[in-house]
C-alpha cells in the first residue's frame, strides 16, 4: 500500500502542493528496494513486541481471546511511541531538497503508519482471533525442536518454593 501511495503522490501528483513539489518526480529503481529491507526489519521487530506478549498470555491462560486482547492491550503503547519516533524521522527527510531522500522518506513515514495501526492493531489480533487455539498448533514431526520461553522456566510451587526461598 505504501508503495501506491508513494506512486500517487510523487508520479502521479497528488498533494504535491503539501509536499512544496512543483512537478512529479520519478521514482528511482532502488528505492523500493531500500524501502523493502528497512521495512522488513521494522515490521518484525513490532511484530515480535507483539506475538511475543500474545504468546506469555497464552501460556499462561490457554485462552485465546484473552490472549490477543491483553497482549494487544500490553503492546500497543511500546508500538505506537516506536511507530511515531520512526514516522517523524522519515518524515523529516520530506524537508530534504534531494527528490530521491524525500521519495523514500515519504514511503516509509507512510508505511510504518499503516504497519504500525492496521497491520499490527487490527489485521493480526484479527487473524489471531479467528485462528484461536490453532495459532499455536505445532507440528508433530517437529517436536524434536526445543521449546523455548523469553520467559524463562516457571517458578516453582508448593513445597519446591518454600524450600529454595528458605535457603
Amino acid at each position: 500500500a505504501a508503495y501506491g501511495i508513494v506512486v500517487l503522490v510523487f508520479q502521479w501528483g497528488w498533494a504535491k502542493g503539501l509536499l512544496g513539489l512543483h512537478d512529479t518526480i520519478p521514482i528511482v529503481s532502488f528505492v523500493p528496494l531500500i524501502m523493502f529491507v528497512i521495512l522488513f526489519g521494522l515490521s518484525m521487530d513490532y511484530e515480535v513486541f507483539l506475538m511475543s506478549r500474545i504468546r506469555e498470555e497464552w501460556n499462561l491462560t490457554q485462552d485465546p481471546s484473552r490472549s490477543v486482547v491483553l497482549g494487544v492491550a500490553n503492546t500497543a503503547r511500546v508500538i505506537t511511541t516506536a511507530a511515531l519516533i520512526m514516522i517523524a524521522v522519515f518524515a523529516s527527510f520530506v524537508t530534504i531538497q534531494n527528490p530521491t531522500v524525500q521519495v523514500l522518506g515519504f514511503g516509509m513515514a507512510v508505511a510504518v503508519l499503516l504497519d504500525s495501526t492496521i497491520v499490527r492493531m487490527v489485521l493480526v489480533p484479527a487473524v489471531m482471533e479467528l485462528l484461536g487455539g490453532r495459532a499455536w498448533w505445532f507440528p508433530r514431526w517437529l517436536g524434536w525442536l526445543p521449546r523455548l520461553d523469553i520467559e524463562g522456566p516457571p517458578e516453582p510451587t508448593g513445597d519446591a518454593a518454600s524450600t529454595i526461598s528458605r535457603r
